[in-house]
C-alpha cells in the first residue's frame, strides 16, 4: 500500500471513529506516532478529545515537546491527567524512589500508579480511544487489530498507525514540519519516563531501550495488554 492509500485510510478511520464513537478520546503520549496522529486530528479538524499522561518522571525533552504542541496546535488542547499523589508517595516511601528496578512486580506496580489509573480516570465516560500503535513496534502488538475491544477498559480500541512503518512516520513528519520529542535525534526511537528509557544501538529493536533490564515479552506497561 502507498504512502497516499495508507495516509487516506487513517483519516477516513480517524474520522469514522468520530462519528460513530463520540465521545472518543486520543492518548498522547509524546512519541513520533503520536504526533502524527495530534498532527492528523488537528489538520483535519476531526472532533475527537486528546488527552496525555504525565507519570511525574517524564524527560525533560518530553516537557518541552508538551509546550511545542500546545503552541502549534491551539484549537486542540491536550488534556494533561497525573497520578494521585498519595499513591506514588505510599509506593515511594514503601519500596523506594526506583524500585522498579528491583522486580518485573514493582516495575508495574509503578506503571500502574502512574499511567493506569490515571488512564481509567482520562477514559471515564468515553465510547472509544485512539493510540498509535504499529504492528512493527514490539513482538507483543504483532497481532493486534484496528480496531478491537478493549475488554479492561470496557470500549473499542483503534489502531490507526498499525501498518505504518517507521519510515512512513517520519516521511510524514518532515513533510508536514510535525513538532517531534528531540530524544529521537539521539537515537531513542521509544520514549517513556526517563529512568526506564535508555538510547538503543544500530541493529536493536525500536523498543530494547524501554525497560532495558527486562525480557522482551515482559515490555508493556499494561496499557495495552490484552485481557
Amino acid at each position: 500500500m502507498s504512502m497516499e492509500d495508507k495516509l487516506a485510510v487513517t483519516v477516513a478511520l480517524l474520522k469514522r471513529i468520530a462519528a460513530e464513537y463520540s465521545p472518543a478520546v486520543f492518548a498522547n503520549s509524546y512519541g513520533a506516532e503520536d504526533m502524527v496522529i495530534t498532527d492528523l486530528i488537528a489538520r483535519h479538524e476531526i472532533g475527537i478529545d486528546i488527552f496525555s499522561l504525565d507519570t511525574g518522571r517524564l524527560p525533560t525533552e518530553t516537557y518541552d515537546l508538551m509546550q511545542k504542541t500546545g503552541e502549534q496546535y491551539p484549537a486542540k488542547k491536550v488534556l494533561v491527567f497525573f497520578p494521585r499523589a498519595e499513591s506514588v508517595e505510599a509506593y515511594v516511601n514503601r519500596n523506594g524512589i526506583n524500585a522498579f528496578y528491583d522486580s518485573v512486580d514493582l516495575r508495574k506496580e509503578c506503571c500502574r500508579i502512574r499511567k493506569l489509573e490515571p488512564l481509567a480516570r482520562a477514559l471515564s465516560g468515553k465510547k472509544a480511544w485512539v493510540t498509535g500503535l504499529r504492528r512493527e513496534q514490539s513482538p507483543t502488538r504483532t497481532d493486534m487489530a484496528h480496531q478491537e475491544f478493549d475488554d479492561g477498559n470496557g470500549m473499542e480500541k483503534f489502531n490507526p498507525l498499525l501498518e505504518w512503518t517507521e519510515k512512513d512516520v517520519w516521511a510524514y513528519i518532515k513533510a508536514n514540519k510535525v513538532p517531534y520529542n528531540a530524544l529521537h535525534d539521539k537515537h531513542y526511537p521509544s520514549i517513556g519516563c526517563a529512568p526506564c528509557t535508555r538510547s538503543i544501538a544500530a541493529g536493536e529493536d525500536v523498543r530494547a531501550g524501554r525497560w532495558w533490564w527486562e525480557n522482551p515479552e515482559f515490555k508493556e506497561c499494561g496499557l495495552h495488554a490484552k485481557h
